[in-house]
């Protein structure tokens, strides 16, 4: 696999960490020694992402390269693997749907079917509005609220067909809903609510034993 295959075609000319991501940058690497300032890649990575739409051009791979004397093919093979990072650019809203085997067993296949009838799109896949973008990715872990899509940084959980065609309408009105579990399940608990640690009420005999 090449690295043009892996890149946007289309690249800044520059790329400068702002102040605030200086500030952050700054933070991350006082938590190292200076020998082991390397160990600070994967968040220097989420800045560089952060600061630019949500996508990190090579530019910033040569700047996080050189701030933490790597040899950029280093920098490129974390930010390559991991797939919360974007070297190509996405939408603003940017669905990363869990296929594994316990959403998958659960309904992801109707998920993703959701987003390619709603948006068009399919995995790696921009919609022509450019507001969305898919990726079909491996476990979230998630899996006891399965299946389910993390949105930028959030998580929705116990999705089907029509709570994802819901929450794509919502978004497309410019209003963001809660995240969590979309039928309003509790941490981890049985969908059905409580099954074990329920609290006994005493009446006022038994209390005093």
């Amino acid at each position: 696999m090449s690295i043009e295959s892996i890149v946007a075609e289309q690249q800044p000319d520059s790329f400068v960490f702002s102040a605030e991501s200086e500030a952050e940058i700054k933070r991350h690497l006082a938590k190292y020694p200076e020998e082991r300032k390397q160990s600070a890649v994967m968040p220097l990575l989420d800045i560089a992402q952060r600061q630019h739409d949500n996508w990190i051009p090579m530019k910033a791979i040569e700047e996080i390269a050189d701030r933490l004397d790597m040899p950029k093919m280093r920098v490129l093979e974390v930010a390559s693997f991991y797939t919360m990072y974007n070297l190509k650019p996405v939408g603003k809203w940017f669905f990363q749907v869990c296929g594994t085997t316990p959403c998958m067993l659960r309904g992801s296949d109707d998920v993703i079917r959701c987003i390619k009838d709603k948006l068009d799109i399919s995995s790696g896949e921009t919609s022509a509005c450019g507001q969305f973008s898919m990726l079909e990715v491996e476990c979230l872990g998630a899996c006891v609220n399965a299946p389910i899509i993390q949105l930028n940084d959030d998580f929705y959980e116990d999705l089907d067909y029509q709570s994802t065609a819901a929450l794509i309408d919502q978004l497309q009105a410019g209003e963001q809903p809660p995240h969590g579990s979309v039928i309003n399940r509790q941490g981890s608990e049985a969908s059905t609510g409580t099954t074990t640690l329920k609290t006994v009420k005493k009446d006022s005999k038994s209390a005093g034993k």
